[in-house]
């Protein structure tokens, strides 16, 4: 029976969208004359009630006048599955309508109609009306219901309730419960859901079979995310989050797009601010100059920069894909918003110089980012002489550029792995910083400057895309190192920390971000575990989801990273801020440096290439033997004739 019904049901919503409206005019036309009669007969106090002629006249006009008056307010274009509150007032001004035309059709046509008759009538007809569509919502939806996933709503103000809308129109997710971070507001109602907080959510979750859980909180909302995400690690339930209300306003998103935590909600801090002002007055109409800008800290400089409109950005890039995918990702931003930037993709290599410089000179360049580099740790300790090209020469040659086009700023974005490194990947860019610092001594033309930070969370190579693949994968997570620290940023706050100091330096300076305490990568691990639903695998807990194994340190990884050299670092004009005091070279020096490293480059001698990085003061001090995959498969370096030579010098 329950069957059939259902099908009936079924079939009904299944009839062309014109039936459904005829349907529903018969509807209101049997009930609003059901209203007319009940109105009558409950005054009079007379079941067997028949309207008279001129009665049944007012009767007639009154359901037509009010049947058109719901026609023209479009209350049968209203989807009754989706019905909202503009439908019930349209059904109100309706209502109201037929009650007052009844009252003139009465008095013209002198027909008897008590005082009282309009009013109940008026009050019968909405119930009725809106009744039939209230129950046959309520039976369309409650077996979509049933099969929604329950969730909860961490936020009881305007995006938590625009949120919980939206899942009610939906079909995935069915809300029934409000998390608040006001004690104040424990065990009340919201849009017909309990309010319970955040101390007691642990009980509530059981009691309302809760699966998944959806933060949902107002842009000024004064919270700290570590703790509140404190409070929900230990459920072991699914976290996710909605659209940040600028990018519902922007049109990038809708609210019930959900997804997962964002990076910046497993960082555990507050993310830096820069100072606008002045990142805006060193960017504003000024022609630019991004190397490496396909990459992950390229991309994200360059949507921060183009916000700023410069007159003109040139976007300098090896690969073909990544340099055509931020260029068209740049122009639709630029179109969008209206920005009127100048954009121009260039294909090139930073280790050729004559290309960097004509590049610069062509576009008139006055502040460059130098992002292009080589830097994921165990690659490169497999590649050791194409990351030195890269990282060592790739910079030296885009400086010499930036000086000999007569460029202002030049800004080297560097890596905490400089600092002592252990690695060829840092040695190489402490050597760069080295090649920088010598070049703001022999000139004062270009103004150089380097910003150091650590792991930036997010970018390709960083652990938490990896730790998600391999959770979403059944695990197991794979940790180097139970006791392995790193400092951790986000994308954007690299980017606006590289902007600030491009803005801030006076020549030679060494950037480095207060990036708070250092995170320890296993805890980040399980935190991630924990915050998608799962549960740790270990010897006490068999049962769990998740196994996080140790694999040991990687070839030239260290446990613990710092940023900087030196215990002094000096204050900047921004708090979050510092300016290491860094050990420098003349540029002769360098230069020496510079031809051993060359020469070890051009014959492939990977030893000697490692021994020069040594001999300088870069501080390396490798922790593993040479690892590099073709000198170790005891290829010798080849002879190279003069021809060969001839290729290898700097373009």
């Amino acid at each position: 029976m329950i069957g059939s019904g259902s099908n009936f049901v079924k079939g009904f919503f299944g009839l062309p969208r014109i039936y459904k409206r005829v349907v529903s005019v018969v509807s209101d036309v049997f009930f609003l004359s059901f209203a007319f009669w009940a109105a009558f007969a409950l005054r009079l106090e007379q079941e067997a009630w028949l309207p008279s002629a001129n009665q049944f006249v007012v009767f007639f006009v009154t359901v037509v006048v009010t049947i058109g008056v719901f026609i023209k307010l479009g209350l049968y274009r209203a989807v009754i599955r989706y019905l909202s509150d503009k439908a019930f007032l349209t059904i109100v001004y309706g209502v109201v309508t037929s009650s007052l035309v009844m009252i003139v059709l009465g008095y013209l046509m002198q027909a008897f109609i008590p005082r009282s008759v309009p009013v109940i009538y008026g009050a019968l007809a909405f119930l009725f009306v809106s009744g039939t569509r209230l129950g046959v919502r309520m039976l369309v939806n409650h077996p979509r219901k049933r099969s929604k996933e329950p969730v909860a709503i961490v936020g009881a103000g305007e995006t938590g309730m625009q949120l919980a809308y939206a899942l009610e129109q939906g079909t995935e997710y069915k809300p029934v419960l409000f998390v608040t971070l006001e004690r104040s507001n424990h065990k009340a109602m919201i849009g017909g859901l309990p309010v319970v907080s955040l101390e007691h959510v642990a009980r509530y979750i059981g009691r309302y079979d809760v699966s998944r859980i959806l933060l949902a909180l107002d842009q000024d909302t004064k919270v700290s995310r570590k703790s509140l995400l404190q409070h929900l690690e230990p459920l072991s339930i699914p976290v996710q989050t909605v659209p940040s209300m600028s990018e519902l306003v922007a049109g990038q998103a809708r609210i019930n797009d959900i997804r997962d935590l964002e990076i910046e909600d497993l960082l555990g801090r507050d993310p830096v601010r820069p100072d606008t002002a002045i990142v805006a007055g060193s960017l504003y109409q000024k022609s630019v100059m991004v190397t490496g800008a396909g990459g992950s800290i390229g991309s994200e400089l360059c949507r921060q920069i183009i916000r700023h409109k410069p007159r003109l950005l040139v976007l300098f890039e090896q690969s073909e894909f990544s340099l055509y995918s931020i260029e068209r990702e740049l122009r639709s931003i630029n179109d969008i918003e209206g920005l009127g930037v100048q954009l121009h993709p260039l294909l090139g290599n930073v280790a050729h110089r004559r290309r960097c410089e004509s590049a610069m000179r062509a576009f008139g360049v006055q502040t460059v980012y130098h992002a292009a580099a080589y830097k994921h740790v165990p690659l490169v300790e497999e590649n050791v002489i194409e990351g030195i090209e890269n990282n060592v020469f790739g910079t030296w040659h885009t400086a010499e550029a930036a000086i000999a086009a007569g460029v202002e700023r030049f800004v080297l974005i560097s890596t905490d792995k400089a600092v002592r490194p252990t690695n060829v990947m840092g040695a190489s860019k402490r050597m760069a910083e080295l090649v920088l610092q010598g070049l703001a001594q022999r000139q004062a033309r270009t103004v150089f400057s380097m910003v150091r930070f650590g792991n930036v969370l997010g970018s390709s190579g960083s652990v938490v895309p990896l730790f998600r693949d391999q959770i979403r994968d059944g695990g197991p997570v794979t940790v180097t190192h139970p006791d392995i620290i790193r400092y951790f940023m986000t994308i954007p706050e690299a980017s606006q920390l590289v902007l600030q100091a491009g803005s801030m330096g006076q020549g030679g300076e060494v950037f480095v971000l207060d990036m708070g305490e250092p995170v320890k990568i296993a805890d980040l691990a399980r935190k991630m575990i924990h915050l998608m639903g799962l549960e740790e695998k270990t010897r006490e807990n068999p049962a769990g989801d998740i196994e996080v194994i140790f694999t040991g340190l990687r070839p030239g990884e260290k446990l613990y990273e710092e940023l900087l050299i030196g215990n002094d670092p000096r204050g900047t004009s921004h708090p979050r801020i510092m300016m290491a005091r860094e050990v420098s070279l003349p540029w002769n020096q360098v230069e020496e440096l510079l031809g051993e490293l060359r020469r070890a480059s051009q014959s492939f001698d990977c030893k000697a290439a490692v021994d020069v990085l040594q001999a300088a003061k870069t501080g390396y001090a490798p922790n593993g033997d040479l690892a590099d995959l073709v000198w170790c498969n005891g290829q010798q370096p080849p002879e190279i004739n003069s021809a060969d030579k001839v290729r290898r010098l700097p373009l």
